[in-house]
């Protein structure tokens, strides 16, 4: 009797050993996420800006997103933004447009911009790697990116100006 029990522990023992061999080596042709390197660089020009709010000036300095190649990485892969700091996205003539937040790693606040500087709409705290798409409302020609919870925390609204450059409304 107790012969019978250890052929038939011995063949479970098989089985087993057999299962897992199988799952071993299906395991080893199943593709693994492997991390990526970080994408190379992009280079962006910096200047300062200023926003006329109720409240006064509000002054940032900001990165030029001006070629498809910086407007498409923007502040991608970014872990943090200073609270005056951001991104201008200058489309140079006025459209519809929309943005996601894939790969973005922090909320930021979207500022849509109209040809003379005024902003048109605020998209604030965006969520992160979302790829939901986020639209102007209306045709504007720019967008600056700023932490997310920021334009409220500074009293920053639709109606007040942007001050730069590209509106060609700068303050000398």
């Amino acid at each position: 009797m107790s012969a019978v029990r250890s052929d038939a522990l011995v063949a479970v023992g098989r089985r087993v050993v057999a299962g897992l061999f199988a799952l071993l080596v299906f395991a080893s042709m199943v593709p693994v996420a492997v991390a990526q390197p970080a994408p190379p660089a992009v280079a962006f020009e910096k200047s300062s800006l200023v926003i006329d709010t109720a409240a006064g000036e509000q002054k940032f300095d900001v990165e030029l997103a001006l070629t498809p190649e910086q407007q498409q990485r923007g502040l991608m892969f970014r872990q943090k933004l200073g609270v005056h700091e951001g991104m201008l996205f200058d489309f140079v003539r006025t459209q519809p447009l929309s943005f996601w937040m894939a790969n973005t790693l922090i909320p930021l606040d979207m500022l849509f911009i109209n040809a003379d500087g005024t902003i048109a709409r605020i998209h604030a705290n965006t969520e992160p790697l979302s790829t939901r798409n986020i639209d102007s409302g209306s045709p504007v020609r720019a967008v600056l990116e700023i932490n997310g919870g920021a334009a409220r925390m500074l009293g920053i609204k639709p109606g007040d100006t942007v001050r730069h450059a590209v509106f060609g409304n700068a303050k000398q």
